[in-house]
């Protein structure tokens, strides 16, 4: 029999409050924290570990807010290097604290049998970098040693869209994003809030909820294409990403569970900036979760996720550590 604290109207809670975290996570990859990705300086589109639980679950009707504190802490080798404005880094080491923000609307009528959702999201926060030297030229001449930057902004624009269908206990997803360019960007500094290019990221998802034993799983696979980069004519690979987790229902309010990631660039960098020519990147990470589900008032639910991640398998990308705080409100489900 169904236990009285798992019904669908707490998964629809859950599912809005997850959307809401998910999409804001997303505006963390604009930051241009050379520690956190791949890709041009060490930084692409996506940020690795963006959906966790509950990814595909169907949300209540109306406004969703979510805040997201975001802290990498990462590193590569004196041994790797890392094209960045047509020149080369050798050597990265950095960490980042970031809160990323922003509102998501749910649509009340179906479109196509799916719910649908769009969000807006912004992003500031402050990053450092540090790299063992700079390269130029050909023949790969050193015109500087080690250098260390600091940067506080804020960053690009990241729209989203959404459609969720639901059929029992099987949820599925599709989505498209993209980057805004508007944020801070030079290509000769270490630290951006900006991105430097535009770029567009789609894919799909799956979330299984057993209401009657409290469990999950959610799986949610995309890519990414890049455009080129106007100041320093170098044009990201095109990006492969999957994101999962799992968890179980302690009781009424707790979850607990692990996350994981795989991201590899499928395409190598192109343009007059490509230094290093076809240059790609992978790194894989796992970790674990908390979740707590709790009302906030009379017509809004809250929910606090803290999940972490350490990264294994890098190659062309600096790997280490990194941890999310995630607090969001959404409408409350009523009980049937």
């Amino acid at each position: 029999m169904k236990t009285d604290w798992l019904h669908s109207a707490t998964w629809a809670v859950i599912g809005s409050a997850i959307r809401a975290t998910a999409l804001v996570s997303l505006a963390t990859v604009c930051m241009g924290i050379n520690e956190a990705a791949a890709d041009e300086a060490g930084i692409s589109f996506w940020l690795p570990g963006l959906y966790g639980s509950f990814a595909a679950a169907p949300g209540e009707p109306g406004w969703s807010f979510a805040s997201v504190f975001y802290h990498p802490s990462v590193s590569a080798g004196a041994g790797t290097s890392f094209p960045r404005g047509g020149g080369v880094d050798v050597g990265i080491e950095g960490r980042g604290d970031i809160i990323a923000f922003g509102p998501t609307y749910t649509f009340d009528q179906p479109l196509w049998g799916a719910q649908a959702a769009v969000s807006l999201l912004a992003v500031a926060g402050r990053n450092s970098a540090c790299v063992d030297a700079t390269l130029a030229g050909p023949g790969g001449g050193t015109i500087s040693g080690e250098r260390c930057e600091s940067y506080t902004g804020v960053g690009d624009l990241l729209p989203q869209f959404t459609l969720k269908w639901n059929e029992g206990v099987n949820n599925y997803m599709t989505y498209v994003t993209g980057d805004i360019p508007i944020g801070a960007y030079d290509p000769d500094r270490l630290a951006n809030t900006g991105l430097g290019h535009g770029a567009i990221d789609g894919g799909v998802g799956y979330t299984y909820l057993n209401p009657e034993t409290g469990r999950e799983f959610s799986i949610v696979g995309g890519m990414t294409y890049n455009f080129q980069n106007p100041d320093t004519d170098y044009q990201n690979g095109i990006d492969g990403h999957v994101d999962w987790a799992a968890s179980q229902f302690l009781n009424e309010h707790v979850h607990v569970g692990v996350v994981g990631y795989a991201f590899q660039q499928l395409t190598g960098d192109s343009g007059e900036g490509a230094t290093l020519g076809d240059f790609k990147s992978r790194v894989f990470g796992i970790g674990p979760q908390v979740g707590y589900k709790f009302d906030f008032d009379d017509k809004t639910a809250g929910y606090v996720n803290l999940k972490g991640y350490y990264e294994f398998g890098a190659k062309n990308r600096p790997e280490g550590w990194n941890v999310w705080l995630t607090l969001a409100f959404s409408p409350r489900a009523e009980k049937p």
